[in-house]
This record gives C-alpha cells, structure tokens and sequence, in this order.
C-alpha cells in the first residue's frame, strides 16, 4: 500500500501531485473509496460534516467515487465489499477519532487486507493518517470505549495533524512539542 497521509486532505497543488504521483495516472482515470467511520467517534463531527468530506471528494475528479462504511462490513461479508476495495485505485479516509478508525479497520477486517494491495493509495485526513502510526497519544483520543491511545503501526512515527489551524487554536507548535515529548518517539508536526 502506498501512502500519502495528510492534514486536512488535497488541499494544494504538491500533495495533488504527490497523488497522481502515487496512483501512476491522472486522477479522472482512478476510482475512489471513501472512508468517514472515524467521525461518527469525534464530538466535533456532525452529519453534515461526513457528507461534506464526500461530497469534497468528489470536486477532485475522480472517475468514479464510492462509499465504504467499516462499520457495515462485518454484517455483509467479505465476498461483498473486498471485490470494491481490490477494485479501487484510492481509499480517501476522513478524519474524527482514530482510535475508532482503527477498532473498525480491524473489526472489519480491512487492516488485514491492506497489506494484500501494494497499489492501493491511502489518502489520509488527520485521523485517517493518524490511524497508519503506531501511537497518536492521550490528546487525540476521544471515543470513550478506547483502551489507549495505540493504532495499527504501519508506520513507525506519530502524526500531530493541523497545526496552527484557525479553528483550532490550542494546536500551536507549544502544545505539539508537549505531545511529542509524551510520545517519547519519532514525530511530526503537519498544518493544513
């Protein structure tokens, strides 16, 4: 799987070129998943802010742009949605709460499957690139049922995602220097 694990999602023009850098063709040839299970655990996401992620996703161009909902899959089987996971070109995951993301990865089987699909491009938002690192730390956890603050470890660093974001004002170098020294291991800091 390759990775491009974001802030806020494509939101200029080098992280568009790293896309199509990553997929190999130009995006109106390469079909899209969308994931927004993380928001349904994060107090500040809404309805209206998961169908906005996907409606956002599709302004992109993309040839075609589907939904998967991780929560879903475990009801349906895996004859019925791994076809459209093997099938994309990109999985877009939004971000919410990542340690929700990730009970659902696994819960669903996709985390395992992930590793199946070298071609497939993860576009990461905030906890949907927090989700690849192995800890995002006691800051970014909010779904109550978490048992820490751990996620899947694919990569070996933590992601402190919208820095200096307006409307997040407590997310300032300060506060990330604190959180990286929680972490106690490779770190970064990534705005917008």
């Amino acid at each position: 799987m390759k990775l491009l694990l974001t802030s806020g999602g494509v939101t200029n023009t080098s992280i568009r070129a790293a896309l199509v850098d990553l997929l190999g063709k130009p995006i109106a040839d390469s079909t899209a998943l969308c994931i927004p299970t993380a928001e349904y655990a994060h107090p500040w996401c809404t309805r209206a802010t998961a169908r906005r992620y996907v409606a956002e996703q599709g302004e992109l161009g993309w040839k075609s742009v589907g939904l998967l909902e991780l929560t879903a899959l475990p009801t349906i089987g895996e004859e019925r949605w791994v076809p459209w996971v093997r099938e994309a070109d990109v999985l877009l995951v939004d971000g919410g709460d990542a340690t929700y993301l990730c009970h659902w990865m696994r819960e669903s089987g996709l985390a395992d499957l992930l590793a199946t699909l070298p071609e497939l491009v993860w576009v990461g938002v905030s906890a949907g690139s927090m989700v690849m690192t192995a800890r995002i730390g006691d800051d970014f956890v909010s779904w109550p049922a978490a048992p820490d603050d751990r996620t899947l470890g694919v990569v070996d660093f933590s992601i402190f995602p919208h820095l200096e974001n307006p409307d997040l004002p407590w997310n300032t170098m300060e506060t990330a220097e604190r959180w990286a020294a929680d972490i106690a291991g490779p770190a970064y800091v990534v705005d917008d």
